[in-house]
């Protein structure tokens, strides 16, 4: 502990010193003098009479030359609206790449412009919208600063227009951002922007300002500052309310209870409080129209980690789901809505009664959050109503630094006894804070957390520290980090699948740049980290070198060897067969050293037929593992992708020990037969559970934000030792669900 600490102290002085704020390009936005019409056809007046910025930069493969292609981007605005012109020229003949017509694309391989607003100009958070050629929309939330698969949320939905025109050798996109969809400071004069435009024909990405190729295109420290020829204006009242009305009918097969059916009615609200600070409120929230999590072969001792998807929970969701580190996250709102039945040990669904949520930005300095829902009790399995509450702040430090708090709990709400009050009943608390930094434009970053739990037994070591350090240049990058979770912090509205341990880890990287090349990139990789206690000592480790190679065309190859050591806290089956199959587990304190080879290849993400294949193979414990997963797609642009993933692994070991083939596989359509109307098949079959699900869901868009779903699911048993017990029905349950937005 005392390294850990002593860690702790040398390297946070290094970077508590501000940033101080960077030169920018600036952009002129001035009121528009005409209707601007959204039809892809940019003849206004106030088109003409708008700045242009068309010197848009390369980002990949290099960055160091404007962009191939000439790319025209416009910016307008009147009382309602903030408009965006985009006239994306090309080169070469041919058509687009278009995934499918389903809103929210995503994939490195699609063609499409996209503008990035960050209205306070914190150089953390922002709005992502976006469009492909074929005028399919995305938007998204940008949080901790830079795009990436967590950072930049397409779940996020919200009302605005766009319109798509293709032309001879160009095409053109208008897009309607309405000041009630984004969050902003009444009165301000300047927005950060960032024009992104992803071009498959010339294989290029451009951005302005530039930003180098190492970071995220969409990376929050190079941008340029949007200048209004006149104080924005407060845009007035916005209320808007999402009611919602659903049916169902369903059948648990394995309780052997007859069918069941009902109806269920609720809604949403949305409240702009000020410009910036929006209060969401909910009364009986229905989420079955929210897609399945992807089931994944467990070989973990562990809890594995399954996003939030849920809507009311994802604006600003950064305030209050990012704090910690991912194995250490004081609140996991996905904890909200269900309850561990005590008799069974199962996790089973706990009704949401009503929610309230309040966050946003008070001005560019201080962002702030309040949660507050309560849920249901269950009698029969004796759970009672519990009351979830989540306060946070975050005060900016520098250019884009942060300081923040959070404070969560949890309780009882009444009991036998008497109502709800602040003492009991069995409350669940944590307090905590965390510093996140970030200097010389995402040159040096990283975090430092602690925080502290309370319960009514009090018994001590509940409690979680942290601090990290990551050095990136475009060559070398370099990452330290380190962590003490207390025996006793368990934070009940949060997700920490392992307790009572220290670790650090520290992984490094160097590339070369090759020019006139097929490979863009490579260079070697390595991470590695150690695990101690006081009680038993060194209890795991793990060495991983390997080699990265980026490709010219999107694709990447990758090598790894690793090298573990785990000493066995508990009895421990490699296989992590389900209880009921009794298979004999590795004893507690032992301990295996085991080494492996792994590999990973990702096609030309450009293609209409792309993949992804991986492999590994060595020791295991005591055996062997053999592992082999693919993932084949194929793109029938622009109505839709068929794809399947596979995942088999062989693990042997020795006798008594049980060996195992577990597969997991997953075929799925997803159709968009137009842009309003989506049907998506999704099948999975997990040997280790022996279940098979089936998930059809059908999507009609018949207003923004407004749809009709209708949802099936059905589960079966399914083992490839025991045929004659197959397609055993488990549950199964459809519901209808429609939900209109209305704007007060």
């Amino acid at each position: 502990m005392r390294l850990l600490f002593l860690a702790t102290v040398v390297l946070l002085p290094m970077v508590v010193l501000a940033d101080p704020e960077p030169d920018k390009p600036t952009i002129g936005i001035k009121r528009s003098t005409d209707l601007i019409k959204l039809d892809g056809v940019i003849e206004e007046t106030s088109w003409q009479q708008a700045d242009m910025i068309d010197q848009l930069h390369q980002q990949f493969p290099y960055d160091t030359a404007l962009s191939r292609v000439r790319t025209e981007y416009r910016a307008t605005y009147d009382d309602s609206f903030v408009y965006f012109s985009v006239v994306a020229r090309n080169i070469k003949p041919g058509g687009y790449v278009v995934s499918s017509l389903r809103r929210d694309f995503r994939g490195p391989g699609l063609d499409g412009v996209a503008v990035i607003i960050d209205t306070f100009q914190d150089v953390t958070n922002a709005f992502f919208f976006g469009v492909s050629p074929a005028g399919v929309q995305r938007e998204g939330l940008i949080s901790n600063g830079y795009i990436a698969t967590d950072n930049l949320d397409l779940s996020w939905d919200n009302k605005w227009y766009s319109a798509v025109k293709q032309y001879d050798g160009y095409w053109v996109a208008e897009m309607a951002i309405p000041y009630t969809t984004i969050r902003f400071k009444a009165g301000a004069t300047k927005w950060n922007i960032k024009y992104y435009r992803q071009d498959s024909k010339e294989n290029e990405r451009a951005v302005w300002p530039w930003t180098p190729r190492f970071f995220e295109a969409g990376n929050l420290n190079y941008n340029a500052e949007l200048v209004w020829d006149e104080p924005l204006r407060h845009p007035g009242s916005n209320i808007s309310i999402i009611p919602y009305a659903a049916g169902n009918a369903s059948k648990n097969f394995l309780t052997g209870e007859p069918s069941s059916s009902g109806a269920s009615f609720g809604g949403d609200a949305k409240v702009a409080v000020t410009s910036s600070l929006n209060l969401d409120l909910t009364v009986n929230p229905d989420f079955s129209q929210v897609e399945v999590d992807r089931q994944v072969t467990n070989l973990e001792r562990f809890e594995i980690f399954f996003p939030e998807r849920r809507q009311f929970f994802l604006e600003n969701a950064d305030l209050f789901l990012s704090y910690g580190h991912p194995n250490a996250r004081p609140f996991f709102s996905r904890r909200i809505g269900v309850a561990r039945d005590p008799n069974t040990g199962q996790n089973i669904q706990n009704q949401i009664l009503f929610g309230a949520r309040l966050s946003g930005n008070i001005n560019k300095f201080y962002r702030v959050g309040f949660l507050n829902m309560q849920t249901a009790a269950i009698k029969e399995s004796s759970i009672p109503s519990y009351n979830y509450t989540v306060a946070t702040g975050q005060r900016r430090l520098g250019t884009n630094s942060n300081l923040r708090a959070i404070f969560v709990n949890r309780q009882t709400f009444k009991n036998d006894s008497g109502d709800f009050r602040l003492e009991g009943f069995g409350y669940n608390r944590v307090l905590g804070a965390d510093y996140n930094y970030s200097f010389k434009n995402n040159k040096y970053t990283g975090t430092a957390f602690f925080h502290k739990q309370f319960t009514p037994e009090s018994p001590g070591n509940e409690y979680a520290h942290g601090f990290s350090f990551v050095y990136s240049t475009q060559r070398l990058g370099l990452n330290w980090y380190q962590q003490i979770i207390g025996q006793n912090y368990n934070p009940a509205v949060g997700f920490v699948p392992r307790r009572g341990y220290k670790r650090v880890s520290p992984s490094g990287s160097y590339r070369w740049f090759p020019s006139n090349s097929a490979i863009n990139n490579h260079g070697f990789v390595g991470d590695a980290f150690y695990i101690w206690d006081d009680v038993h000592g060194l209890s795991d480790y793990q060495y991983t070198p390997g080699y990265m190679i980026n490709f010219q065309n999107q694709s990447t190859l990758n090598f790894q060897v690793q090298h573990t050591y785990t000493f066995l806290l508990n009895d421990f089956d490699p296989t992590n067969s389900p209880s009921e199959d009794m298979a004999v587990k590795l004893p507690q304190y032992s301990d295996y050293k085991y080494t492996n080879a792994s590999f990973s290849y990702i096609s030309d993400p450009k293609n209409l037929f792309t993949f992804i294949v991986g492999g590994l193979h060595g020791q295991y414990f005591n055996g062997t593992r053999t592992n082999f997963n693919t993932s084949l797609n194929y793109r029938f642009q622009p109505y839709g992708v068929v794809s399947i993933d596979a995942d088999f692994n062989k693990i042997v070991l020795p006798a008594p020990y049980t060996s195992a083939d577990i597969y997991v596989i997953s075929p799925r359509l997803d159709l968009t037969l137009t842009k309003s109307v989506f049907f998506t098949t999704f099948v999975q079959y997990n040997s280790q559970y022996k279940n098979m699900n089936i998930n059809t869901r059908f999507q009609w868009r018949f207003r923004p934000v407004s749809d009709l779903f209708i949802v099936y699911t059905d589960n079966y048993f399914y083992s490839v030792g025991q045929p004659n017990e197959n397609f055993a029905p488990k549950n199964r349950a459809i519901v209808i669900k429609l939900t209109y937005w209305f704007n007060m």
